[in-house]
């Protein structure tokens, strides 16, 4: 692997782990009486405020293994992508971050 394969690997893999923490404590709140649908309209909804109140943009095709932030029509929301690096999921990152990342692209 080559030196900026590797790094554009551990960014990905640092912001991806950095906002999946950030996002954890506000759905484990919300999960208490809501059913199955509830809680994906839900992530969307937190996902979508979460882009604009912090200058993120949607990175597809940077994804891990069911950690997506959403995707465009592949599947219903957050945490179902089933391949890494899906071409319909993406990934929140700080605006201006995807075009540095190998593979990341603005649309899907």
């Amino acid at each position: 692997m080559n030196k900026q394969a590797l790094t554009a690997s551990t960014l990905s893999a640092t912001v991806g782990l950095a906002l999946a923490m950030l996002a954890m404590p506000g759905q484990a709140q919300n999960m208490n009486g809501m059913n199955k649908m509830q809680m994906q309209q839900q992530m969307v909804k937190d996902n979508m405020m979460r882009m604009k109140t912090n200058h993120l943009e949607k990175c597809y095709g940077i994804n891990a293994v069911a950690k997506n932030d959403c995707a465009a029509g592949a599947h219903s929301c957050a945490g179902q992508a089933t391949i890494a690096r899906d071409p319909a999921s993406f990934v929140l990152v700080p605006a201006g971050d995807c075009g540095k990342i190998e593979g990341g692209k603005l649309t899907s």
